[in-house]
């Protein structure tokens, strides 16, 4: 499992410099970096975690969230261990947290990732649960060998990697759900250990490249959910983005540091997404009872064009072209 990393360069002292991620650790002989999953060895930096799987599970595509990448379709999900930032309320702390040593792992090299996607009937493999950020050497090796094979392959992330990094696996990244955690440089600091600023270049430079982007807001009362601060980020979506970039507003539920935090009143998500649905096409509410902020319309016509049940999806009023069957408007969505 043990591979030698891209995106380093040598230090004085045997240290070396890891630019994968913007923390750009300084990482001395025999330690690892923040991530956990990137070793200094003898002046060399290697990833301790190349084809180390800690989860393996058939996901609906909806559950990513993607809601307009091959809505309906299923994908093949992998997580591994360890994660670039310290978030307090992370919902996966258990392997986000985790060290190499910690939790069993098993060995899946690419070629047989791709092989368990085809057999397991699913159009996407998904790098999910941890950051796959850390885990990238693995990731473009079996993104590389997916694409040979028709399958479409996936990040969910919190979006911080270098530029660099990020074009080096574009040609073979379909698509990227990046969550933005909040819209202040404070919040990143105190609560993730991290800053806010390169996840938003991340998002930017996503698009650029031509991968399909969805974006999560978890919505924290009294940390990131005032209207100034949810309305500065609709805005920079609007101009930064597009009005066809598909935004999820997500309930937060108490979990790891954060469980005094009460979870999130409906009534803010329905005001966030009231005030969101008259600035941008696509807005969506998670981790909700159902109702229709779960449900794609045509942004002309307001024709149902997907309907969805919590993770199901039934295709309404498309056609093939992603084109709305009454008004002909192109949605943006990949079929």
């Amino acid at each position: 499992m043990i591979k030698e990393a891209l995106f380093w360069v040598n230090k004085d002292h045997d240290k070396v410099q890891c630019t994968l991620c913007p923390h750009n650790c300084i990482i001395p002989q025999d330690k690892t970096g923040r991530c956990g999953g990137r070793i200094n060895k003898k002046g060399k930096l290697y990833s301790l975690i190349y084809s180390a799987s800690s989860s393996v599970a058939i996901d609906p595509i909806e559950k990513k969230p993607l809601y307009h990448f091959h809505p309906g379709s299923y994908s093949l999900s992998f997580g591994s261990v360890g994660c670039n930032l310290s978030c307090r309320h992370c919902q996966n702390y258990t392997i986000s947290t985790a060290r190499v040593d910690d939790i069993h792992l098993r060995d899946i090299p690419p070629e047989e990732a791709v092989e368990l996607a085809k057999r397991s009937g699913s159009c996407s493999i998904s790098w999910t649960y941890n950051e796959p950020t850390i885990w990238y050497e693995y990731t473009l090796d079996t993104a590389k060998t997916a694409k040979k094979e028709g399958i479409h392959t996936i990040y969910v992330t919190n979006g911080y990697i270098n530029p660099e990094p990020l074009q080096g696996i574009a040609p073979y990244l379909d698509a990227m759900n990046i969550d933005v955690k909040a819209f202040t440089e404070r919040f990143y600091k105190e609560v993730c250990k991290a800053s806010l600023k390169p996840v938003l270049v991340t998002c930017e430079n996503a698009k650029k490249l031509g991968i399909h982007v969805e974006l999560t807001y978890l919505v924290i009362p009294g940390y990131n959910d005032s209207s100034e601060e949810v309305n500065a980020f609709i805005s920079w979506v609007k101009d930064k983005l597009g009005l066809d970039t598909p935004v999820h507003f997500s309930r937060f539920h108490p979990d790891y540091m954060m469980t005094s935090i009460n979870p999130t009143p409906l009534d803010t998500l329905k005001r966030i997404y009231d005030t969101a649905s008259k600035e941008l096409y696509y807005v969506y509410l998670g981790n909700v009872p159902h109702g229709d902020y779960e449900n794609t319309f045509c942004y002309k016509c307001r024709s149902l064009c997907v309907e969805r049940y919590g993770f199901t999806a039934e295709i309404k009023n498309l056609r093939e072209d992603g084109s709305c069957r009454r008004c002909g408007t192109k949605l943006h969505i990949h079929l």
